[in-house]
């Protein structure tokens, strides 16, 4: 399927699933970005369409191809689909490491302008991303080259997502007491929370952690307002306020904790959750980043692996993130995104006792952070310079 417009860019982008949504969340968002900002003609392959569909609710699971958003959306079907009877694209963007069809690299090598082949990876805060990033790594068999292409926070990386109108659409939510008021009621059913609570989003895999968590909220001394999107901690809030299940819509009280399970929402929707509140909880890679633009305090729940290994991933991002922050916020923020992650207990009031170095940081730092470009913008000026 080649542009309409010969000067227009085609991009495959390939994605498959391995678990939860943040792979597919990613992908989506890219596949967005440079669609509606470079004008790219976008083809999106996904190997699993109904965890997509939560992302989505416009993606229909029971079609092979559609199009969304102005986006072609193919149900991809691995080993045999792609290749044969589907025209390869300029740019070839195989998401985080997940191997093109044998069929769709031969096609590619058979192409008579050899495509701009590009593995995006996962986001990592580690230094040796800016040693890797952009590095070409042969194909054993064909004439074909593919660039390591790493997301990452720091300078000679390539950054992290960010749609240009992000800002502009925060500080309109920010600024509109009704925009807010609209939020809550339709999020909730609820105005907005009192001016003395704290308004805190959970959003994390399983986790140990949060039942501790849920008992200091309830005894202390200042209201905590907690919405917890539906999903994997939904029993654990069950459990917590004697209820045999806390789905979507649910509300409950315990002492000074007041709780609501948010329904899953479309991805766009899920800054205006951020926005709202105080402190984020967030977990993976996408609304890890997303916590990061919404200037706000936020707790990382890495992707937990065996033998502590994501501790080292964990420590390389506050590096980034702490390293003009007191020294006493610095170690707190240690201790409890350590706690959190599986090696300690959290200790809320030590943690929020720095609020407000907190929320400073937390503008200084998404500044810093746009410093390093974005990442759509950045694949962008590196292909089109490859097309050359």
């Amino acid at each position: 399927m080649p542009p309409a417009n010969p000067d227009t860019i085609a991009c495959d982008l390939f994605c498959a699933v391995i678990d939860n949504f943040g792979d597919v969340g990613v992908c989506w968002r890219l596949a967005r970005q440079l669609a509606n900002e470079y004008g790219w003609q976008m083809r999106l392959f996904v190997d699993d369409l109904h965890t997509f569909a939560r992302l989505c609710p416009a993606l229909d699971v029971a079609l092979a191809r559609q199009r969304i958003d102005g986006i072609v959306v193919e149900h991809w079907h691995e080993p045999a689909h792609a290749g044969d009877t589907l025209a390869v694209a300029d740019i070839v963007i195989e998401a985080f490491a997940c191997e093109l069809p044998p069929a769709y690299v031969a096609a590619m090598a058979r192409r008579a302008r050899t495509p701009v082949w590009i593995n995006l990876e996962y986001l990592s805060a580690e230094d040796w991303v800016a040693e890797c990033h952009l590095k070409p790594s042969p194909h054993a068999r064909y004439p074909l080259t593919k660039t390591f292409f790493f997301p990452g926070l720091g300078p000679g990386t390539g950054g992290v997502l960010k749609e240009s109108s992000l800002d502009q659409e925060r500080i309109a939510f920010e600024t509109s007491a009704t925009a807010r008021e609209q939020w809550w009621r339709q999020a909730t059913g609820a105005g907005p929370a009192e001016p003395d609570a704290t308004v805190v989003s959970l959003f994390c895999y399983d986790n140990p952690a949060v039942d501790g968590l849920l008992e200091q909220w309830r005894d202390g001394r200042e209201p905590v307002v907690l919405l917890a999107p539906e999903g994997r901690i939904s029993g654990a809030l069950a459990r917590f306020f004697g209820a045999a299940t806390f789905a979507a819509g649910a509300h409950a009280v315990r002492g000074n904790l007041r709780a609501y399970s948010l329904g899953f929402r479309p991805q766009p929707e899920f800054d205006r959750l951020l926005w709202a509140s105080d402190v984020n909880f967030v977990r993976g890679e996408d609304s890890f980043v997303r916590a990061q633009w919404a200037r706000r305090p936020f707790v990382w729940h890495i992707y937990p692996q065996a033998d502590a290994a994501h501790l080292p991933k964990l420590d390389a991002a506050l590096a980034h993130y702490s390293v003009t922050l007191p020294p006493s916020t610095q170690a707190a923020v240690t201790r409890f995104w350590h706690a959190w992650n599986g090696a300690g207990t959290p200790d809320w009031a030590d943690f929020w006792s720095h609020r407000q170095a907190l929320r400073a940081r937390a503008d200084t730092w998404a500044d810093e952070l746009a410093s390093v470009g974005d990442l759509a913008a950045n694949l962008a000026g590196f292909a089109k310079f490859q097309l050359k």
